[in-house]
C-alpha cells in the first residue's frame, strides 16, 4: 500500500478531526497530504463551501497540484456542500452521507484507485442547516464505515465557529486529532456505540 502521511505522521487509515485558525494554517499543513496522494495516484474527494471553489483550487495549484488535469481526469473529484452533505432541499441527511461514504470508500474504489483521500469541509454544520443536528451522530457512525473500508477521512473544522461543548463532543467521536499541525491519538474519543447511546439520551431527555 503506498505511503499515507499526515503533518509528518505515518497513518494506516483514519477519521481525523482538523482544527485550524485560518485557511493559511489549514492548506499549509493538508496540501501535502493531498500532494502526495496525487503523486501516488490515488484520488483526492474534496466536499468545499461552494462560495470556496475557486479559492480552493487556486491553493491546491499553489500546493503542485494541477488541477485541471486531475479534475479532467477523475483522480480530483471537487463537489459542493450541497453534492454531498446537503439533499434536494438543502437538509443534511445523516443516512444518506454515510450511504455515500460507504459507496466511495468501498464499492466507488472499483475505479481502480487503490485509495481515496476524502476532506469535509465541514463549516455548514453552523448555518442553521435542517437536520445539521444529527451531524454528531453521524461522524460517530462513519467510524465504522471508514474502519471497514480502511480509507482516510479529515473533517475540517474553523476552532472560530465552535463553542467549547461542541469542541469536546466532536474530539470525542474522531479517533485522531490534528491541532496545531500536530496528529496525536485522541484520549477523549468515545468508540460509537457508547457515543450514539449518550446523545440519544441526551435527545430524549
Amino acid at each position: 500500500m503506498n505511503r499515507l502521511s499526515l503533518a509528518g505522521t505515518e497513518l494506516d487509515y483514519f477519521h481525523i478531526c482538523a482544527f485550524f485558525n485560518s485557511r493559511d494554517e489549514e492548506y499549509a499543513v493538508l496540501g501535502p497530504y493531498y500532494k502526495e496522494g496525487i503523486d501516488q495516484g490515488e484520488k483526492n474527494l474534496h466536499v468545499v463551501n461552494p462560495a470556496m471553489l475557486s479559492d480552493h483550487r487556486s491553493r491546491l495549484e499553489s500546493a503542485g497540484i494541477d488541477t485541471a488535469h486531475c479534475e479532467a481526469c477523475g483522480q480530483l473529484e471537487v463537489l459542493r456542500w450541497e453534492q454531498a452533505y446537503l439533499d434536494e432541499t438543502g437538509s443534511f441527511s445523516k443516512q444518506r452521507m454515510l450511504d455515500a461514504v460507504d459507496h466511495m470508500t468501498g464499492a466507488g474504489l472499483d475505479a481502480g484507485y487503490s485509495r481515496i483521500r476524502i476532506m469535509g469541509d465541514m463549516a455548514w454544520v453552523f448555518d442553521k442547516i435542517p437536520g445539521a443536528s444529527a451531524i454528531l451522530e453521524y461522524e460517530a457512525e462513519v467510524n465504522d464505515v471508514l474502519s471497514r473500508n480502511r480509507q482516510p477521512a479529515v473533517c475540517v473544522y474553523d476552532i472560530a465557529k465552535l463553542s467549547g461543548a461542541m469542541m469536546m463532543d466532536l474530539l470525542r467521536t474522531h479517533p485522531l486529532t490534528l491541532i496545531g499541525g500536530v496528529v496525536q491519538e485522541n484520549p477523549f474519543y468515545t468508540p460509537s456505540h457508547e457515543m450514539l447511546k449518550e446523545l440519544r439520551a441526551r435527545a430524549a431527555a
